[in-house]
């Protein structure tokens, strides 16, 4: 079925809208242009679109920890660059969760502070 509503010049505009949106979020949010594990440290590097990098401890990680290098090295960046994705460990978590010391769900952060404790 074929919308009268959207013609050419609509559809220029709303994809240049959709690309503004994008710049402005990736220079506004925390997002990720590439991720890797990092063997010889056992962390989870993370280049950010701001240039900035941030690395974390696997051992810290819900999903992440007690997990085979290889299986650590197989993370996917999200196409928008704000999550990271393992698909073999079915674990998933967001760049700016991540940030933030978000490393899993609030059982696993209380039993992490014990732990530090």
């Amino acid at each position: 079925m074929v919308n009268p509503a959207l013609d050419k010049a609509t559809i220029k505009s709303k994809i240049e809208q959709a690309r503004e949106a994008a710049a402005i979020a990736n220079a506004t949010q925390s997002r990720a242009n590439s991720a890797y594990y990092d063997r010889e440290n056992d962390r989870i590097i993370i280049h950010l679109k701001s240039g900035a990098i941030y690395s974390f401890p696997t051992n810290i990680a819900q999903g992440l920890s007690g997990e085979s290098p290889d299986d650590l090295a197989e993370v996917e960046v999200t196409p928008s660059g704000d999550g990271l994705h393992w698909e073999k460990l079915d674990a998933d978590f967001s760049v700016s969760g991540l940030l933030a010391g978000v490393f899993g769900t609030k059982a696993w952060m209380d039993k992490l502070h014990q732990n530090i404790k």
